[in-house]
């Protein structure tokens, strides 16, 4: 209850209207900013944000930029904007990542902590497919969902070619293969400090015997990609297989506790259980689950939906949760905090109740904290804002 006047005079300081400009200039101390604004930049729609700070703090902002519409799949790029002072104002718009036709996206990024390199996963599949074909076994490898890692070492300025791991972390009996989407960790502590784990979802082919109606939910499930070297090698951490349909992991997200622990959250993708959100918690670096996948049920009043996790730098300070808030609908973007290591969680402040749908994360030093979220006025994806938080709020 202490926190509770602060976060009221905070929400209705935040709640102020919002103009959606190209530019996203603001002035020194700005409380939101808007990257992307969907039909402009040649693009209909961008979608699934992801953002990161580097070592030289500059905010990168990574998104879908689809080029048809809203649709999951075409002709889609992986896209970029850079701000230089916390996410006030952004840079031009690149690609990081163009689709040429086909479908690029789930930008999954990661600053290797030893170099300071950006470590860049995204996911792809043939632009003439779809995900219910892709689930149902009817596409070729080569036009099915692939993995492909990318490097900047000039702090965001130009990556690498995609360079393909599919090899290394699909299973041959994989069919849905999603990276993130969302950032994802390098560990900072602990045996396994220097590690970078990418948090990812699959479905898997039926088991023999069963029929194969190719999107029966039971197939969906979570895991973990990790490396040891910076981004160069990958192998499958964690693997999520019990396909029962009562907890469906999918489009899972992580944070490294203060104790050294890893925190898993994901979306349940329409599961038997009652619940929209499942969690786990890991020991070994991602290696393996400490339990299955359960309903978290301190999260029921976030629908069916991505959302982003992040532990705030400091021994006693608060694992956050980020997604809309109304459990029927796609609206209300809301911050959760945790102070029990992600065993339970309590609503901390909504940013809006606008319609809104992905976000992810960002620690923007010690005393802010970054929102880049899917928003709009009358609908879910006009634009993605970076709104700004102070992180004593929490």
């Amino acid at each position: 209850m202490r926190h509770l006047g602060r976060t009221l005079l905070v929400t209705a300081v935040l709640l102020a209207p919002l103009t959606a400009t190209t530019p996203a200039s603001a002035a020194p101390g700005c409380t939101s900013s808007v990257p992307y604004v969907s039909g402009e930049g040649g693009y209909a729609t961008y979608r699934i944000p992801a953002t990161v700070t580097t070592d030289r703090g500059t905010v990168l902002a990574f998104a879908e930029g689809r080029r048809g519409g809203a649709g999951d799949t075409g002709d889609i790029d992986v896209v970029l904007r850079r701000s230089p002072d916390g996410g006030c104002t952004w840079g031009p718009l690149t690609v990081v990542a163009a689709g040429d036709g086909d479908t690029r996206g789930n930008p999954a990024p990661v600053v290797d902590p030893r170099t300071g390199a950006v470590v860049l996963l995204t996911s792809y599949n043939s632009g003439k497919v779809t995900e219910a074909q892709i689930m149902r076994g009817e596409v070729t490898p080569e036009q099915s969902r692939r993995v492909f890692v990318q490097r900047s070492r000039d702090d965001g300025r130009h990556f690498s070619p995609p360079r393909e791991i599919t090899a290394q972390v699909k299973h041959p009996s994989w069919r849905w293969y999603a990276t993130g989407p969302g950032h994802a960790i390098a560990l900072t502590r602990g045996p396994y400090a220097g590690r970078l784990v990418v948090p990812a979802n699959h479905s898997a082919s039926p088991p023999p015997g069963s029929p194969d109606t190719g999107q029966e939910p039971r197939h969906y499930g979570a895991h973990a990609l990790l490396s040891d070297d910076g981004g160069r090698t990958w192998r499958t951490g964690f693997v999520d297989d019990s396909y029962d349909g009562v907890h469906n992991a999918n489009e899972s997200t992580a944070a490294q506790l203060p104790d050294g622990q890893l925190y898993f959250n994901a979306r349940d993708q329409h599961g038997t259980s009652t619940g929209n959100r499942l969690d786990s918690h890991s020991g070994d670096g991602g290696e393996s689950l400490d339990r299955p996948y359960t309903v978290q049920p301190t999260l029921n009043d976030v629908p069916v939906v991505q959302g982003s996790v992040l532990q705030l730098p400091g021994r006693y300070r608060p694992l956050l949760f980020s997604g809309p808030s109304v459990p029927t609908a796609r609206r209300a973007l809301a911050v959760w905090r945790s102070t029990d290591g992600g065993a339970t969680f309590t609503k901390a402040l909504t940013l809006s109740e606008q319609p809104a749908a992905y976000s992810d994360l960002v620690p923007l030093g010690r005393k802010t904290v970054g929102v880049l979220y899917e928003t709009g006025v009358r609908g879910t994806y006009e634009t993605i804002e970076f709104r700004r938080l102070p992180a004593d709020v929490f």
